[in-house]
């Protein structure tokens, strides 16, 4: 194989992890100097920015005036999780899975909350299972973004209006950089160390008013922890959803949510955001189409995530390796890459094929994007030669 020049020109932000991902651009911890410190979140000024928070959330993501938003402990997998123990178990329930966080909700319906009328539809990595086979008459539970796969729903036509049961909808990776289709989900959930770069811990959960009447007319037959727990006297808690929180919030990650929204408004909201991803994925996509050794672990283009974007090396030397082989031959290009300070964290999720995953939410500079496939296919090339050398 032809031996390739190291490139000459570097990413300026080389951090491409898909979670938590990069801080918006021009980010310091001066962003941070007006958080509400060393006072109770409960106090005027606490609970005033926390509603801000749930605010903002609102008016940039287009969230209908009569759906619940509320600040939730762990991040997207507690606002999950909350869902499922507080919901589930009223009617049957499809459980969709495409990838592992897609998987590890069907752990946690089957395995822990054991229910019983429970249908599981999976498809491996790079597929969508068939959307055309959901039983809408029973409940839903589904990522919008498959986070470790690249794979994504296409839109929300498959759902219908006239559901009867709930639609239950792991955004994390979605929310600030698709639309989703509030009319056609019941509940939504995000973190904020996702699409916005914002800090870990703190998930947000969005309910429809059916979800609220679920919460209000069925009580689970189970004990709930009291971090989910959202109603009180049989009727939504509806501080959650007004600035309170379950637990104690950090009021840092608070303030950095807030400046995540504020620049996500002046770059033009949620049409912004989006249009900033997009332009993202294309410069890898119009790579990809260039180039031989790699491709997308989505097959279909419809299903491609524009954030957490999948890539697998097809090279046929590479392929005849065996999966342990191909592991290390990934895991070494992306080391080099690393130690070059070009991109960090760009490996493929552990339980994902081998390969690559390239964060292209709207919080990187596509500039930064074009400087790094030059060196995807240096990294490529110089690991092909390490390769032949040793064989």
């Amino acid at each position: 194989m032809t031996m390739i020049s190291q490139p000459a020109e570097r990413p300026a932000n080389p951090r491409f992890s898909s979670g938590p991902t990069a801080k918006r651009p021009g980010w310091t911890l001066d962003a941070l100097s007006d958080a509400f410190l060393g006072r109770s979140h409960r106090s005027k000024g606490g609970k005033a920015k926390l509603k801000q928070a749930i605010e903002e959330t609102r008016d940039i993501l287009g969230v209908p005036a009569d759906y619940k938003i509320g600040i939730v402990p762990a991040s997207d997998t507690g606002a999950v999780e909350m869902a499922l123990w507080s919901m589930l178990g009223a009617r049957g329930v499809d459980v969709l899975a495409w990838e592992s966080f897609g998987s590890g909700w069907v752990t946690d319906v089957v395995k822990q909350l054991k229910l019983e009328d429970t249908r599981t539809l999976k498809a491996e990595y790079g597929a969508l299972v068939d959307l055309g086979e959901v039983d809408f008459t029973r409940d839903v539970v589904f990522t919008w973004n498959g986070t470790t796969s690249g794979v994504r729903v296409p839109d929300g036509e498959w759902i219908p209006a006239d559901r009867e049961g709930l639609t239950i909808c792991d955004a994390t990776s979605a929310a600030f950089a698709q639309k989703l289709p509030f009319d056609k989900l019941d509940v939504v959930t995000f973190s904020w160390q996702k699409v916005l770069g914002g800090e870990a811990q703190h998930g947000m959960l969005i309910l429809s008013p059916r979800a609220v009447e679920r919460l209000e007319s069925y009580t689970p037959a189970w004990p709930m922890p009291k971090i989910f727990r959202m109603v009180k006297g049989g009727k939504l808690n509806a501080e959650i959803f007004e600035g309170a929180t379950i637990n104690t919030p950090s009021m840092l990650a608070v303030e950095d949510y807030l400046d995540g929204l504020a620049w996500a408004r002046s770059v033009g909201g949620l049409n912004g955001l989006v249009g900033r991803a997009d332009a993202n994925f294309a410069v890898i996509s119009d790579w990809v189409a260039k180039t031989s050794w790699v491709d997308f672990l989505a097959h279909e283009p419809a299903i491609r995530s524009n954030t957490s974007v999948c890539l697998v090396i097809v090279d046929d030397e590479v392929k005849a390796l065996s999966e342990a082989e191909q592991a290390a031959f990934a895991k070494a290009l992306t080391a080099r890459l690393d130690k070059e300070g070009v991109a960090f964290d760009i490996g493929a999720y552990r339980d994902a094929p081998a390969g690559l995953r390239i964060w292209c939410g709207g919080t990187v500079e596509k500039t930064d994007l074009e400087k790094l496939t030059p060196w995807l296919d240096w990294a490529f090339a110089t690991e092909k030669s390490a390769l032949k050398k040793a064989a």
